[in-house]
């Protein structure tokens, strides 16, 4: 496998992402990728030989294979062996998980964060892990609600969870800088699965604990 395919390959599989992904001593790192980019560039009234912009086409390549990496893993790879038996029956919440994303309808970023909350049943979670699945879900072309019942539904599945609660708050470029161009709107999505669905009194906890 030459170089560039190893990198993209590294890149992919979320690996810990290429160190050298900035990296511009090669020419050429997707042929086809970067042929739509010139012709972008080109149809947009730019000149693609001039100084700023010769390398702009590898460098769009590498960026877009980094934030569409979450197409390459799975929430289960990313977990592997970090699942511990453990008697702990209360909830267990990470706040503020930072996140970037690409809306799928303009492929314009997203960004903000994420509290992911489970409740136990007999095994605990590697927290880093659960801001890994945040990325997983994350790095693709998304709509927010879509990537919140996501991650709801894989932590779910993977720990066979009580409950798992989930609320994104987010800005959106495709509305701060064209559209309606409402510069200080947010969005907020949240998706309750088990006790955090049926019970008021568990939600509510979250909500509560979210919001300090």
């Amino acid at each position: 496998m030459d170089s560039n395919k190893r990198l993209k390959t590294d890149i992919v599989k979320g690996g810990h992402y290429a160190a050298n992904l900035d990296a511009e001593a090669d020419e050429t790192y997707d042929e086809q990728f970067e042929s739509l980019v010139h012709g972008m560039l080109v149809r947009l009234g730019e000149d693609p030989r001039r100084e700023g912009l010769t390398r702009t086409p590898l460098r769009v390549a590498k960026a877009m294979d980094f934030l569409t990496s979450g197409y390459g893993v799975t929430a289960e790879e990313v977990v592997k062996g970090a699942l511990f038996e453990d008697d702990c029956k209360e909830m267990v919440l990470v706040k503020d998980i930072e996140f970037y994303s690409l809306c799928e309808h303009h492929v314009l970023p997203f960004f903000g964060r994420a509290h992911v909350a489970y409740l136990p049943n007999g095994k605990i979670i590697g927290l880093s892990k659960i801001a890994r699945i945040v990325d997983v879900f994350a790095r693709r072309l998304q709509v927010q609600e879509r990537m919140t019942n996501q991650i709801a539904d894989a932590l779910m599945e993977i720990m066979n969870a009580h409950g798992v609660a989930v609320v994104t708050e987010a800005s959106h470029f495709c509305m701060m800088m064209r559209g309606v161009q409402k510069q200080n709107s947010s969005t907020i999505t949240s998706a309750m699965r088990g006790t955090f669905e049926r019970n008021a009194s568990t939600r509510a906890e979250f909500l509560d604990l979210i919001r300090r």
